[in-house]
């Protein structure tokens, strides 16, 4: 069922939000741990699902059969979903073998999924009973259930369950802690620019290492990298920490002002943020401007998936041009896209949450030039002639940040070049 609602965040953008609850079309927040376990690099995912977790895992991530990744699944057979095994002693074996295998994991995540919950299968207790067993490894709890979820709300789970182990910050000690994985080689950028600016200490969530965990305390001031990590950051003032208020570091404008953000906090003046960023604000533009002709005018369209889609209309409407026709999200946190919801058009539709055979009657009868949806959608739309962006592949790629700013536009600009190439 779906109806217009009056607006929720009233700041600067005025367009109404059409709330949809009806069948969606995601992944399971399993899915995080393919980015997860590649930033955290002494952390071991374990999976407590079924063969489809299973399938689903090793599909996704394309591993090879001699690879051996920081993450798998303890496989639940019919016996365990029947109630007719002791799932305590299974998980103990899997684990030890999991830890002789590979002495150098110091943080196992125990991951919950859809069969487990179902079953109710308390792996919080779990994870505390292995603790007080194991020399020196942390276990970690959290869902990567897909019920009601969607699949980026699994690195959401992930950090909020970090968060009561972070360290308390010492009085008077002032951090930035930047929230959400960011690829290393974005890390690095940004640190090099706050570190000219004179922010920080900067720590990071999550950080190289699982063990290395950042304090958090009252002077410690908060910037969210990702939009989908909303649990975290509540979880994150509820120790004491205050969240800067920024728009997402996507493209030239919008990473402008999320370090001018922090720059503020640490009472760096505007004028010498402009300063420090020209060199690479003046890259990403001419970057941008690769593509903006080819871009702007298009029209585009957002089923919701990642949480990345009011980030992303804001960037191509702002610096590309494009025409934002709706713009579809899973879930919207009014107060954490306060600042976004203000570089909005007015004209724009916005809609949270699916109800997927309505969304696509609407997109039908629009037509867009590019429409940014899962790949379960995509192949059909291509079908009848829409070109279209696969929406996880702008979750994969890293395009936070000035020097990836040509990075991201390209992404958008590849659809309706290849169209181009391929029309006879």
């Amino acid at each position: 069922m779906s109806a217009a609602l009056p607006t929720v965040h009233g700041n600067g953008c005025d367009a109404p939000v059409l709330k949809e609850r009806g069948q969606r079309e995601v992944f399971c927040g399993l899915t995080g741990i393919l980015w997860l376990h590649r930033k955290m690099q002494d952390a071991f995912f374990l999976i407590v699902g079924s063969r489809t977790c299973a399938h689903l895992m090793q599909s996704a991530a394309g591993v090879m059969i001699f690879a051996e990744p920081r993450f798998g699944t303890a496989v639940m057979e019919e016996k365990d979903l029947a109630g007719m095994a002791v799932m305590d002693e299974e998980l103990d074996r899997v684990v030890a073998r999991l830890l002789e295998r590979r002495p150098e994991i110091r943080t196992v995540f125990l991951v919950g999924s859809c069969p487990s919950e179902v079953i109710k299968l308390d792996l919080h207790r779990a994870a505390e009973r292995l603790e007080e067993r194991a020399d020196g490894v942390r276990f970690i709890h959290y869902s990567g259930s897909g019920i009601e979820t969607t699949f980026t709300q699994g690195e959401d789970s992930c950090l909020r369950a970090l968060v009561p182990r972070l360290p308390e910050a010492p009085s008077g000690h002032a951090n930035l802690l930047v929230v959400g994985t960011l690829a290393d080689v974005v890390e690095e950028q940004l640190l090099r620019l706050f570190r000219e600016l004179g922010v920080g200490p900067v720590d990071f969530l999550p950080g190289r290492t699982a063990e290395a965990l950042p304090p958090v305390g009252p002077d410690t001031r908060v910037l969210a990298a990702q939009p989908w990590v909303n649990d975290t950051l509540r979880a994150l003032t509820g120790r004491g920490a205050t969240l800067l208020p920024a728009p997402f570091p996507l493209g030239a404008e919008g990473t402008t002002e999320w370090i001018r953000a922090a720059a503020r906090a640490w009472d760096v003046s505007d004028d010498r943020v402009d300063q420090v960023v020209a060199p690479a604000r003046a890259r990403a533009r001419r970057a941008l401007d690769r593509y903006r002709e080819a871009l702007e005018g298009r029209s585009i369209f957002f089923f919701p998936d990642s949480q990345l889609e009011i980030p992303l209309a804001r960037f191509l409407s702002r610096e590309m041009g494009m025409r934002l026709v709706e713009v579809g999200t899973p879930h919207l946190d009014a107060d954490h896209m306060t600042e976004e919801l203000k570089l909005l058009p007015a004209e724009i539709r916005l809609a949270e949450g699916q109800d997927v055979e309505r969304q696509l009657d609407r997109c039908r009868e629009a037509g867009p030039d590019l429409t940014v949806c899962g790949m379960g959608l995509a192949n059909p739309l291509e079908a009848e002639g829409l070109r279209t962006k696969w929406s996880i592949e702008l979750v994969f790629t890293p395009i936070q940040g000035f020097e990836q700013a040509g990075d991201l536009a390209e992404l958008f600009h590849r659809p309706l070049d290849r169209a181009q190439r391929l029309k006879v």
